[in-house]
């Protein structure tokens, strides 16, 4: 696939909702396939005195914090009388990001697009602030959203640190966002290129 293909702006309204969709269907998801993890009959099992300790025990030495926060958002956005108020209107909003790239790719055959808000920070530079951490994915979020196929490619440096762009392609179709993938990275030539180290 050369480059030089006509450059088509597409609109893609509700992405701007992905984040916040994401983090409550995720999570709820999340939730949902963790609680079969007891230590009975899947996964990790702790000893324990009694059925309910072990319970507990294995769940708390199984899952780290962050695993342990998304059950907790999940189980809280399933609960009755938030149901309705969360994760269905998520799954609405869910639909509509997919009908955003429905219509776009009526128009084009993939679509570029920014992969993180900022440059790449430092190894551990987020854990303690996992509300950063949630922010840092509101451009690759929109993909999973719709489920479509993502490529990320280098396609420079800012201040020393590495860039990287998107390219996200129709359903089951990832093939030709591998083609623009490999197309850019031959003619931009990034790829071969390394960001200087720390001392």
């Amino acid at each position: 696939m050369a480059l030089g293909a006509e450059l088509v702006p597409v609109s893609l309204p509700h992405t701007k909702y992905a984040l916040p969709t994401y983090y409550i269907t995720a999570p709820a998801e999340a939730s949902a396939n963790l609680a079969r993890y007891d230590g009975v009959k899947y996964g990790l099992s702790v000893e324990a005195s009694s059925l309910r300790e072990m319970y507990e025990r294995t769940r708390g030495e199984g899952f780290g914090p962050e695993v342990k926060r998304r059950i907790m958002l999940g189980t809280y956005a399933l609960s009755s009388g938030y149901y309705d108020a969360y994760y269905v209107k998520a799954q609405k909003v869910r639909t509509l990001i997919k009908q955003d790239f429905e219509r776009a790719f009526e128009k084009v055959q993939a679509v570029v697009a920014p992969t993180s808000p900022t440059v790449a920070f430092q190894i551990g530079a987020r854990t303690d602030d996992p509300y950063q951490m949630y922010l840092a994915d509101v451009f690759t979020i929109p993909a999973n959203m719709a489920g479509i196929p993502g490529l990320a490619v280098p396609c420079g440096f800012a201040n020393g640190l590495p860039v990287s762009l998107q390219i996200l392609g129709k359903p089951f179709d990832e093939s030709t966002i591998l083609k623009v993938g490999h197309a850019y990275e031959q003619a931009a030539g990034w790829f071969k290129q390394r960001p200087p180290l720390a001392g």
